[in-house]
């Protein structure tokens, strides 16, 4: 890695930082990207807020490794004592709104990108995409323009991991459930009592244990997160709604989740989507084993990020620590991108 990959990385990180990019609102972080890579000399693509950019030489009749992570964030916590939008190095730290999630990350694998760039007689072709709407798995995101990248052998997905290698993730399937009843006054033993009704589906939620358990991700997770009955007091309530938020592993689809879980209980459920699916790369897989080499552990994530959306063994890995993300006072170690970017390229070094 040299000086100039290093400080570039750092430049643009500052640069995504003071521009607001909440999700659905990055046009501003998108046009700087998109102007970075003009500036460097490489023809950027763009839809709507993603941009993407191929190695000089790429070839249909290579297979092709995907770099990809996100230039949106989430609003800025409450708690902020700092402009989460002004840069600031401190102690060793670059403090701002991104920094950590996902910025260090995708300013690292841009700094990757680029060593590897105009180099010939690659195994593979690199594709690098920055894009938008992964803080609310938004749909004009990585799953609008995948399409667009042509085939992809696997991928890298740039999060906050200490650079360790999160080799699967867990899905994520919200279910919203209703249960009948019939109302009545509360003062006569009429009706019947939807929140009574829907105690036997909440307990059956609580208690439910999946037969199989995945390696790394351990157990199909169910919570019971809201619920929403009745009108007033003395009204026996008619229906009764509730939420459940459901982590998904590879042990099962989303749809054979979704299938059980129908078949166990008695209230309707819909789920508000099906699309974010648990993800994975074999343990054995050259890039895993090449990362083990190079010292880094392996592990199963619980949190969902744009790798659910992508068709093609992936993994996540990056600079920053993903109990910093969405805090107030968001920063990350500089360090960790001094660190990172030159791991990113002996990892795509031993395959390329």
């Amino acid at each position: 890695m040299t000086e100039e990959l290093y400080q570039d990385a750092i430049r643009l990180l500052k640069t995504l930082i003071g521009i607001p990019s909440q999700s659905r609102q990055e046009e501003g972080t998108a046009d700087a990207i998109e102007q970075f890579f003009r500036e460097k000399v490489v023809q950027p693509e763009r839809k709507l807020n993603n941009i993407w950019v191929r190695n000089k030489y790429f070839s249909a009749k290579k297979p092709t490794i995907l770099l990809n992570s996100h230039h949106d964030t989430v609003k800025p916590a409450g708690a902020y004592t700092l402009d989460p939008y002004q840069p600031l190095e401190k102690d060793g730290k670059l403090y701002g709104l991104g920094s950590n999630d996902a910025g260090g990350a995708l300013v690292s694998l841009i700094a990757a990108f680029l060593h590897f760039y105009d180099k010939k007689n690659l195994k593979y072709n690199l594709l690098l995409a920055a894009t938008a709407e992964e803080e609310i798995s938004g749909k004009n995101g990585i799953e609008l323009v995948y399409p667009e990248f042509g085939p992809v052998a696997f991928a890298i997905v740039g999060e906050p991991t200490e650079m360790h290698l999160a080799i699967s993730e867990k899905g994520l399937m919200v279910l919203d459930c209703q249960v009948q009843g019939r109302p009545g006054h509360a003062a006569r033993d009429e009706g019947e009592n939807a929140i009574y009704n829907a105690l036997r589906d909440i307990e059956w939620f609580r208690q439910y244990q999946f037969a199989k358990v995945s390696e790394y991700l351990g157990p199909v997770k169910m919570s019971v997160t809201v619920i929403k009955a009745g009108s007033q007091h003395n009204v026996v309530p008619d229906l009764c709604e509730f939420t459940v938020d459901v982590r998904t592993t590879d042990a099962y689809t989303n749809e054979e989740i979704l299938k059980i879980i129908r078949q166990h209980v008695r209230c309707s459920v819909k789920p508000r989507s099906v699309r974010l699916r648990a993800s994975s790369i074999e343990k054995e897989h050259p890039i895993v084993k090449a990362g083990e080499k190079l010292g880094r552990k392996t592990y199963g994530s619980p949190t969902t990020s744009d790798q659910a959306l992508l068709p093609v063994p992936s993994f996540k890995m990056g600079p920053g620590d993903s109990a910093r993300s969405h805090s107030a006072d968001e920063f990350i170690f500089l360090d960790e991108i001094k660190e990172g970017i030159p791991l990113y390229v002996k990892l795509l070094d031993s395959v390329l």
